[in-house]
This record gives C-alpha cells, sequence and structure tokens, in this order.
C-alpha cells in the first residue's frame, strides 16, 4: 500500500509541497529502485540476525519511514523518507517468504509463499483505493498516517503469533553473493524481472488505455482495476498450489498464458465487455508465476535463500520501473494501442528463459544418475 497509494494522490502531493507532478510521479520511481538495489545490500549486512526479531526490525523501521512521510516538510524530505523505508519493504518480504516456506511442509512451500504474498494482492485491492479515498478527504499526509498505524498492529502481530525459528549459522556474506550470482538464478531473476516489465508496461497505463482506446467511462475505470486486482488474488492462490504440483511447467505455461493473453487484449482492447473480460483473466495470469518464481530462486540458492528471495523482489521492482519507462517510450513513439503488444513480447521472452531453465535442469540430472550410474558399475 505505501509503495502505490501515492498514484491516486500525485496531484495533491505536487501542490501542497510545490513541485511538479512528474517530480511527485519520482516519488514511486524512487521507492521501486530504492527496493531493487538497497534491498539486497540489507539483506547481506542483516543476514546474521533471527528471522523474527530481523522481521521486527524491518517492520520498526517502516513505521518510522512512513511516520517521517507522513510530516515531511518539503519534497526532500519526503523522499528521502520513501527511500528509507523502502530498504525495509523489500528486505521483509526475503525474509519473511524464507520464514513462511519454513513453517510447512517442503510439498507446500509454494502456497504458503503464496498467502504470504497475498498481502500484495490485498493491498491492490483494498489498501489503495482505501489510502486514496483517506488521502482526497483528510489530505495525502493521512494516508501516510494509516500506514504507520498498520505497521504497529503488524510489529504486534509479528511479536505474538510468528514463532521463533531456528535458523542454522549464517552464510559469509561472500558465500552470500556467490551463492547469487550462479548463471541459473540469474536467468529465473531475469525472468521474474521481464514477467514484471510486462505487467507494468501495460498496467501503468490502464487507465488511459481503458478511457482512449476501450471507451470506458472514467468513474468505471476503477471497477475495472478492482476486477483485475480480484483476478490477481486468485491467480497468486492457484499459482502456489500449481507451483507445489510442477513448479517449472507452471512458469512456463504461466508466462505463455500471460503472452497470449495480452496479445488478446491487443485484438479487442476496443470492444468493452471483451476488453474487461480478458483484463480480469489477465489479473489471474499475471500472478501465477509469483510463488513459483519465489521458491524456485529460494532452493538455488540454498546457501543463501534469503538474500536471493529479496533479490527477487528487487528484480521484479526493476521491472516495475523499467516496465513504466518502457510503457512511456512505447505511447510516444507508437501510441497506446502497441502496448499489450509490447507486454505480451516480454512475457514471451520470459517464457523462453523459463524453458531454458527447465532443460538446464534436466542436463544436470541426467548428469548426476550417469556419474551415480558410473559409481555403481565401477562397485559392482
Amino acid at each position: 500500500m505505501t509503495e502505490f497509494v501515492i498514484m491516486g494522490l500525485l496531484p495533491n502531493v505536487a501542490t501542497d509541497l510545490g513541485v511538479s507532478i512528474p517530480q511527485a510521479g519520482q516519488l514511486i520511481t524512487g521507492y521501486a529502485l530504492s527496493v531493487a538495489i538497497g534491498a539486497p545490500i540489507l539483506a547481506v549486512a542483516t543476514h546474521r540476525i533471527p528471522q523474527k526479531k530481523l522481521l521486527c526490525l524491518l517492520m520498526l523501521l517502516f513505521i518510522i519511514g512512513n511516520g517521517i512521510a507522513a510530516v515531511a516538510p518539503n519534497y526532500g524530505v519526503l523522499m528521502g523518507a520513501r527511500l528509507f523505508t523502502a530498504l525495509a519493504h523489500g528486505t521483509f518480504f526475503g525474509v519473511g517468504s524464507i520464514l513462511a516456506a519454513g513453517l510447512v511442509a517442503p510439498n507446500r512451500r509454494a502456497a504458503a509463499v503464496s498467502v504470504m504474498m497475498a498481502g500484495l494482492t490485498v493491498a491492490n485491492i483494498i489498501g489503495v483505493p482505501f489510502g486514496t479515498f483517506i488521502g482526497h478527504h483528510l489530505g495525502w499526509r493521512s494516508s501516510f498516517g494509516a500506514v504507520v498505524v498498520m505497521g504497529i498492529v503488524t510489529l504486534i502481530g509479528i511479536i505474538a503469533l510468528i514463532p521463533d525459528v531456528r535458523q542454522e549459522g549464517g552464510s559469509s556474506a561472500i558465500r552470500q553473493i556467490r551463492a547469487l550470482i550462479q548463471p541459473k538464478l540469474l536467468v529465473v531473476l531475469i525472468a521474474g524481472a521481464l514477467g514484471c516489465s510486462s505487467l507494468f508496461t501495460v498496467f501503468t497505463y490502464i487507465a488511459p488505455l481503458l478511457q482512449d482506446v476501450t471507451g470506458i467511462a472514467e468513474h468505471n475505470v476503477t471497477w475495472v482495476l478492482v476486477l483485475f486486482g480480484i483476478g490477481v488474488t486468485i491467480g497468486n492462490i492457484v499459482g502456489g498450489k500449481l507451483a507445489d504440483w510442477k513448479l517449472m511447467p507452471t512458469l512456463i505455461i504461466g508466462f505463455a498464458s500471460l503472452a497470449a493473453i495480452l496479445a488478446l487484449l491487443a485484438l479487442v482492447d476496443d470492444i468493452p465487455a471483451a476488453a474487461v473480460i480478458t483484463i480480469f483473466v489477465w489479473g489471474i495470469a499475471a500472478f501465477v508465476v509469483l510463488p513459483g518464481l519465489q521458491v524456485r530462486i529460494m532452493t538455488l540458492a540454498k546457501d543463501a535463500p534469503a538474500l536471493a528471495s529479496t533479490s527477487n523482489h528487487s528484480a521484479l521492482n526493476f521491472g516495475n520501473a523499467g516496465g513504466a519507462f518502457l510503457g512511456g517510450l512505447v505511447i510516444t513513439h507508437a501510441g497506446l494501442e502497441v502496448l499489450p503488444w509490447t507486454g505480451a513480447l516480454l512475457s514471451l521472452l520470459g517464457s523462453l528463459l523459463a524453458i531454458v531453465v527447465m532443460v538446464w535442469d534436466k542436463k544436470e540430472d541426467n548428469g548426476l544418475k550417469g556419474g551415480v550410474r558410473h559409481k555403481a558399475d565401477a562397485a559392482s
């Protein structure tokens, strides 16, 4: 909620602080880039802190950052508060994913991660509209105040309800970084970034697309976005269950489905009923891949699961920023109608990378089996 609520309040923030709307928009871009760049650094710096204590510390930083944002006297202080808060945000999701996966049986890890990630979907369906409503009626600062209250409630919940999980001795920082930069893991991170770029290339500009191309009235756009959010929630839950069943096929088919749905949107975006239905299905497909991506990354980096999980969130935020930037270029040089085609191409690239990883896995498995057979033959 704190990342995206400001989208609907940009004119209010700009007027109050005496800056332009594009400058106010940098508060969103700056936040995403701070998550992307700073969160892995913070994850390495805090890897020896017990997970529950680290979650409490991160939530405390989150509360402080939003509190400063609520009373910021000028644009510079507000930007600083946003950058500070984003550090806690990215690391929280990384550590939270590890904790969630560790609380359940191995065959339920993706489902557990999807439950935690459901916070993202609930924030988009309920939190962002609620925060925007508060901001319009009580001032934009009250939206950050509401997030502070939610942060306090969350901190109490972590203290009261999350168990102390015994951790194995933490890896050194160098060993963690080595675990992170293995080629296969980097390919999976790039696939995730492409998927997120696909989403935000279109979603960032969904309102003008719906109004200018589809012909939907401005006051009805909100309901289309709520419908999209419901689809995202369904996709997140279904994706967790599918990834626990067949992880890599879920990623491959998920990315490919996303490409097909966006291509369909490009064909029907001038037909209101068909466009709305397609956007709902798009929401489902958009989040089917998220739990599986998180779990695949965690299993690839066994020496640094928290850093890898945090880096996944970083890659997704790079995708957010890159997708919004690319979408702006497409609109400038080709028009709104080309946005879904661009998103479809990015998703197709994500699917191809997922295929590369699955083939890579099979080759490694075959090599391992061959080595075992060779040893068995030698022993006999």
